[in-house]
């Protein structure tokens, strides 16, 4: 039970991250100190990542629906994955604020 909990907490986030980089990506950008060209000259590579997120969180929204237990796992272990690799190659943030969570729902499913 509380696996699920922490993974909805997941699929949360991911649809927040989805909504801030594609329909909010001015505001985010602002807030990473981009210039305005720079935000512009982004825009397109954060609706794509914006996407990415919101897909995700449908397909574990999905797999949590249906039970699908293996999937929830090797869904929360990418995004764990994927934290590290934008922790080292953008921000430290990234891990923190994506990867902790993943972590812990990950762990909790695990044990």
């Amino acid at each position: 039970m509380l696996a699920t909990v922490f993974a909805w907490i997941v699929v949360g986030l991911h649809v927040l991250f989805g909504l801030a980089e594609s329909v909010g990506w001015s505001q985010m950008a602002r807030r990473f100190g981009y210039s305005r060209d720079a935000t512009e000259t982004t825009r397109a590579l954060a609706l794509n990542q914006g996407a990415y997120n919101a897909g995700f969180a449908a397909v574990l929204a999905w797999a949590l629906v249906t039970a699908q237990g293996p999937t929830v796992i090797a869904l929360l272990s990418f995004i764990v994955a994927m934290s590290i690799v934008g922790a080292l190659s953008v921000r430290w943030t990234i891990f923190v604020i994506q990867g902790v969570p993943a972590v812990v729902a990950l762990l909790a499913a695990l044990l």
